[in-house]
Formats: structure tokens, sequence, C-alpha cells
């Protein structure tokens, strides 16, 4: 599990969007809304909201604002 700054992958972002896999799906209507991950795959929703709660991007530090919302959410133990 990943701890810490996360480091962008351009590769890995344009591969995401262009996954054969993930067209068939979304043209056959078999996307399911947003937030619906616990009902799909648990398991991987679980390690997602620990990896999004534990690392953050090196676009979040470069930004001052979300740096300082980040150090308050981390302080008050919330999340997005």
């Amino acid at each position: 599990m990943k701890i810490g700054i996360r480091k962008p992958s351009f590769n890995k972002s344009i591969s995401a969007r262009l996954s054969v896999n993930r067209i068939i799906r979304h043209r056959i209507g078999l996307k399911a809304p947003k937030g619906y991950g616990w009902f799909t795959n648990p398991s991987r929703a679980l390690y997602n909201r620990i990896y999004n709660r534990t690392s953050f991007s090196i676009f979040q530090v470069l930004n001052i604002n979300a740096l300082s919302s980040l150090l308050i959410k981390f302080l008050l133990g919330k999340n997005k």
C-alpha cells in the first residue's frame, strides 16, 4: 500500500481512459453510478478508500490551497 506522495503517470492515465473493456462496458450501458463501488467490487473499493486517504498527488503539494485543505482534513480526520 502506498503511503505518502504519488507521482503522476501520464501513460497510466491515458491507458485507463482508452481501455477496451471500459469502452465496451460504457457502450453496453453496464456502468454503475458513482459511489456504487461497494456493491460492484467491495475489496477494490476498500483498497481505493485506504489508498486515497493515505496518499496524495504531487499536484496537491504544488497547490497551496489544496495543501492547506489536505492538512486540515488530516488533522480533523475527514475525507472528501
